[in-house]
Order: C-alpha cells, then sequence, then structure tokens
C-alpha cells in the first residue's frame, strides 16, 4: 500500500494561550487512534520548535552549520504523520481532519517507493546491457 508523508505546518504567529494548546490535545489524540483504528497510522511526532533546528549544508567541501531553520517563513513544520492509504484521494482526507488544519496547513506528499525505483533502473541496466 502506497505512504503518504502528512507535514503539519503551524503558524510562527500561533497566538493561542497555553490554555488553548491544552484544551487541544484530546483532539490530537482522537485522530491519532481514528488513524491507527483505521490501518492507516505507520508513525508520527511532534517537533521542536524552530528555535531548536540546525541546518547543515556542504558547500565547495565545506561543512556549513547554522542555527535555525533553513529559510524565514510565516509557518513552519510542527510535526508529521506517515499513513499507509490506498490512494492519494484517501490521504487527503485524513489531512482535511488533523486538528490544526483550520488555521496551518497540511501537505500531502507521497513517499517514493525506492524499491519500484531500482527495480526500474535495474531493468534499464540489463536492457542496455
Amino acid at each position: 500500500m502506497p505512504q503518504y508523508m502528512l507535514l503539519l505546518y503551524n503558524p510562527v504567529d500561533d497566538g493561542r494561550s497555553p490554555e488553548e494548546i491544552a484544551a487541544e490535545h484530546p483532539q490530537w489524540g482522537a485522530y491519532t487512534e481514528g488513524l491507527k483504528a483505521a490501518g492507516l497510522y505507520v508513525g508520527g511526532e511532534a517537533l521542536e520548535g524552530t528555535d531548536t533546528a540546525t541546518t547543515v549544508r556542504v558547500r565547495n567541501g565545506e561543512t556549513q552549520i547554522t542555527d535555525g531553520p533553513f529559510a524565514e517563513t510565516k509557518e513552519y513544520i510542527n510535526g508529521y504523520y506517515l499513513l499507509n492509504a490506498p490512494d492519494l484521494d484517501a490521504a487527503i482526507a485524513q489531512a482535511a481532519k488533523v486538528p490544526l488544519v483550520g488555521r496551518g496547513a497540511v501537505e500531502v506528499r507521497p513517499v517514493m517507493d525506492l524499491t519500484a525505483l531500482e527495480e526500474r533502473y535495474a531493468g534499464q541496466e540489463t536492457a542496455t546491457a
């Protein structure tokens, strides 16, 4: 079954109080349990804030390390879910139920099937040999 990554984007200027954030926790638990009950859940985690991020680049053989995210933005990746879903439409339907979707965004991205990719390239090598 294909896998889809749901990347959860939260606004940098969220504006919610700690009490409002805590009040949302049961919604997250219910959402995650619903994914598990449906057999779609593979994994997922919340991420620490962008102030804890470190970005690594290698340019001209030199490793460059920068504190913070790779780019300034109005939204940041807050967490993710990894799903087994029969198709993109099913993954999108689940993304529309994520508790933060009303104030942030959920990017749905298919996970590349490296086994199929390797098989395709192996077939090309055999055909050209």
